[in-house]
This record gives structure tokens, C-alpha cells and sequence, in this order.
């Protein structure tokens, strides 16, 4: 007979567990152990699985309590992970973050480190590894393309323009520095 923790089974809409505060718990720490998650994406969650309302609100309180839950942190990851890696704009990372249910201000304060020049050459990057693929189609094309590819990542429009017109009027091999 093994001594392992085996967790209780899945609680089934309209169910009610015997012990929802306990049930809440180990919801929201298998969450937590997949990945890191806000307060609000937890709420929707225990909701979603049955948990009452106030019992999920005491369990969230004192996970944050201990740090489990740190919508701070979350959002300062969140925003190296995608701008760093991903290379998106900070508008496309705050939407990413408000539906995740992280407050503006949170937000706000997660996207100060990114400085317009950092902004400015990653969107240079990203659209000189794009040029390539459209280096050969009519001038408009490219234009469209290119803006088109820095937009729907997140980058502000006036910069997107700029960048998309030093990239595509230099020369195909002298290609901006930034």
C-alpha cells in the first residue's frame, strides 16, 4: 500500500464538496503548480469548478498573503517574456494583461522599464528579419506588410512607420543600425 498523496477527484459542476475551503486549496495550488497565474484567472477558475464565492476569495487573500499569488511579479515576468522574447510592443502586452485581470496600474508599472529606444530597436529587429520575405514585391507591398506585422504586435503606429520606411528605403544590404 502506498503512502502517496493522491489528490481528490475532480469536483463536477453543481457538486458540493464536502469541504470547499480544502477543495479551493488544492485547486489553486495544481494551478499554481503549472504555472504562475493572477488573483483574477484563479477567481474565474474556482468559479468555474464550483468553489463558493467568499471561500475562494479567503483562500486567494491568504495565498497572496504568503506570496503565492503576486500580480506584480507576474506582470514584471510577463512583460520580459513578451517583449523580451516575443518581441511584442507594450500596447500588446498590456491587452495581454488586462485580460489576465492584472490592474492598470500593476501594468503600468510592469511596462515602465521598457524606454522608447529599447522599443525602437526591437521593432527594428523584428521588422529587418521580416524584410526578407518581402524584398522582392512592389514598394507599397512591403510597406503594407511590414506595418502590418508591427501593428498586430503591439507596436504604436507612428513607430511602426518609421521604422517599416528606414528599413525598406535602405539598400538590401545596408540595412539600418540601431
Amino acid at each position: 500500500m502506498s503512502t502517496a498523496f493522491r489528490p481528490p477527484p475532480p469536483i463536477e459542476p453543481g457538486e458540493a464538496p464536502s469541504d470547499p475551503e480544502n477543495v479551493a486549496r488544492i485547486l489553486v495550488l495544481r494551478r499554481l503548480d503549472a504555472a504562475p497565474r493572477t488573483r483574477v484567472e484563479l477567481e474565474r477558475y474556482l468559479t468555474q469548478r464550483g468553489i463558493p464565492e467568499d471561500v475562494a476569495c479567503m483562500v486567494l487573500d491568504r495565498f497572496t498573503e504568503v506570496g503565492l499569488i503576486d500580480d506584480r511579479a507576474y506582470a514584471q515576468g510577463w512583460v520580459s517574456s513578451r517583449h523580451g522574447t516575443r518581441g511584442l510592443g507594450k500596447r500588446a502586452v498590456a491587452q495581454e494583461l488586462r485580460r489576465k485581470g492584472v490592474a492598470d496600474d500593476v501594468i503600468a508599472e510592469a511596462l515602465e522599464p521598457i524606454d522608447p529606444e529599447q522599443e525602437r530597436a526591437r521593432a527594428y529587429q523584428l521588422a529587418r528579419s521580416r524584410y526578407p520575405h518581402v524584398m522582392g514585391l512592389p514598394y507599397a507591398t512591403q510597406v503594407r506588410r511590414l506595418m502590418g506585422t508591427l501593428t498586430r504586435r503591439g507596436y504604436d503606429a507612428g513607430l511602426a512607420s518609421a521604422v517599416v520606411r528606414d528599413v525598406v528605403s535602405s539598400e538590401p544590404g545596408e540595412m539600418p543600425v540601431v
